[in-house]
């Protein structure tokens, strides 16, 4: 996993933000921990492996990967972990009173999982391992945002906090109303993956170890909705860049680098077959002045 996303545990109990905050935890050992305790704004706890478990009021959940804590202000809970014989890993988001409400004016269903909280007690969403896949690219995307400096930053952080907080509100809905689910979300979120990580090394082995699925199930799932495979898709994604990087005047070199081409020869084998034309001749013809 990313261990560089990892956020040393600090038991504090308060916001430093007037908005959200998302934590990264991987405890090895035991430490000081906040047992049962309140606090002013609503928690997301998402729990990943180790042998623990949360009393929300006077319910006692036994944690399993899939599961979603949801916590109201005011809410007393507390989690208990028995043991560390594996790692205790969690995501935790905290979301001020004043930021939630925003969110639920814009649009009440954000509001469903803290309603089905307040109203029943039904404080855990238990989630498969397809969806609970999709989320997790979420937080990790929302983390890397949070600690990175680049342009647009606090937008693009409300654009994923809402992303995130809708997938979790659909996903309980859809539960609460036996509404059956499709099954290319895997499919859908295998695509927003390749389209975030175009440039990185997209091996079928590090797509199944992000998506903590088989590849053979990932690619049979991949070539029952595209028709083609991981592979031939990737490659004919990043030539699509490619093409319109040169269209756009970038040089070829920094082009194929850029979208994941480990070498020159290995692009124009793979663009000539694409555009039956090489790539220095597409660019004399993109840049060449209209008769």
């Amino acid at each position: 996993m990313k261990n560089d996303l990892i956020t040393y545990y600090d038991d504090r109990q308060y916001m430093q933000s007037k908005n959200y905050e998302l934590y990264y935890y991987c405890d090895t050992k035991p430490h000081n921990r906040t047992l049962i305790h309140t606090h002013p704004y609503y928690e997301f706890y998402f729990f990943l492996e180790g042998h623990a478990e949360m009393i929300v009021e006077q319910t006692h959940y036994i944690l399993s990967y899939g599961d979603i804590i949801v916590v109201p202000p005011g809410t007393p809970h507390g989690v208990k972990v028995n043991d560390f014989d594996i790692p205790y890993r969690r995501f935790d988001l905290w979301i001020t009173p004043d930021s939630y409400k925003g969110l639920s004016d814009m649009s009440s269903d954000y509001y469903y999982v803290i309603e089905r909280a307040l109203k029943y007690s039904k404080n855990r969403i238990h989630t498969d391992r397809i969806n609970y896949n999709s989320i997790l690219s979420k937080l990790f995307s929302v983390v890397e945002e949070q600690k990175g400096n680049r342009f647009g930053k606090d937008t693009r952080l409300f654009l994923n906090i809402c992303d995130l907080l809708h997938t979790i509100n659909r996903i309980s809905h859809e539960q609460t109303e036996d509404i059956p689910v499709s099954r290319d979300a895997l499919y859908q979120n295998i695509c927003t993956y390749i389209e975030q990580h175009i440039d990185e090394d997209l091996s079928l082995d590090n797509i199944a170890k992000h998506f903590f699925l088989s590849k053979f199930y990932i690619s049979h799932v991949f070539k029952d909705n595209i028709g083609i495979s991981i592979h031939q898709y990737i490659k004919k994604k990043r030539l699509s860049l490619c093409h319109d990087a040169i269209i756009g005047s970038r040089s070829i070199s920094d082009t194929y680098q850029n979208y994941g081409f480990d070498d020159y020869s290995s692009f124009y084998r793979a663009f000539k077959k694409e555009y039956a034309i090489s790539p220095s001749e597409f660019l004399k013809r993109s840049v060449r002045a209209p008769e």
